[in-house]
């Protein structure tokens, strides 16, 4: 079996999994009483949520099984039944939380000075994004982390996509990660994507003289609940940000990008020269 054949299966295995444990969740709660709107209101979660977990779509966390299991009565059945999830998520434990957040925001705008967006990357150039990862990761592994990476772009083209938003700091679309072939394929998506409505690809060009994002990428996040959150990578971890402050001075600095890129008709003049040059 080649080593793509071997990650979708244990990829297919593990999606099984998650919606027999969302199915489990389903049946506790009905006999429990609750509808998914009164279960998540318990909790302080979104009606969304509690549905995406017993869809299968969600992972359901640990805390969140032993809280359920006390509420439903199921004497620790959902907490059980976690301890046999296939172990074939590569996601560390510190971003689930924040691609949990990803998939049901309404509105995503994100910052990149390093990458191409994970949302807009080609599948060759998120390939090319895995290898380059220090300590390697065998091809295995690779192929797990492109096929999630693709799987989250999904979010772009839901029936009611979130409003969203990308500044991408010039160097980055300037950059051969991959060979000429990834760069251009990857250059003619982002181009596609800079036509696609309700979705704006702006570039912050070279040459400026003031630049808003020298702390390095961000991304914004408002929740169904209009809760406005913020997340932040380093090398080694990541940081999901709710308070207030904090996301307010993000905010600002994603306004001031916005204003220092050039505006979306320019972007796609730019794109258009840089497929031109290749």
């Amino acid at each position: 079996m080649s080593t793509t054949t071997r990650s979708r299966s244990r990829a297919r295995r593990n999606a099984s999994a998650m919606k027999m444990v969302g199915a489990l969740l389903a049946v506790f709660r009905e006999a429990a009483g609750y509808t998914q709107r009164s279960l998540a209101e318990r909790f302080f979660v979104s009606e969304q949520q509690i549905a995406s977990i017993e869809q299968g779509r969600r992972p359901l966390k640990p805390d969140l099984a032993e809280r359920l299991d006390e509420l439903l009565g199921t004497k620790g059945a959902l907490s059980e039944a976690l301890k046999y999830m296939p172990e074939v998520d590569l996601v560390p434990l510190w971003a689930e939380e924040y691609l949990d957040r990803e998939r049901e925001a309404v509105a995503i705008s994100v910052y990149a000075s390093l990458a191409v967006p994970g949302q807009l990357q080609t599948e060759a150039y998120a390939r090319a994004v895995f290898r380059s990862r220090v300590p390697v990761f065998d091809e295995d592994e690779i192929e797990q982390l492109v096929t999630a990476r693709m799987e989250r772009q999904v979010i772009l083209h839901r029936k009611v996509p979130p409003t969203t938003s990308f500044v991408i700091w010039e160097p980055v679309l300037r950059d051969f990660l991959g060979g000429k072939d990834v760069y251009v394929e990857q250059v003619r998506k982002v181009r596609e994507y800079a036509d696609t409505p309700g979705l704006s690809v702006q570039i912050l060009p070279l040459g400026r003289t003031s630049h808003a994002g020298l702390d390095g990428p961000f991304v914004l996040l408002e929740t169904p609940e209009y809760q406005r959150l913020a997340y932040t990578e380093t090398q080694r971890g990541s940081q999901l940000i709710a308070d207030r402050d904090e996301v307010a001075i993000l905010t600002q600095k994603y306004a001031m990008l916005r204003t220092q890129a050039l505006n979306t008709e320019d972007t796609r003049e730019l794109l258009d020269r840089l497929l031109g040059e290749a």
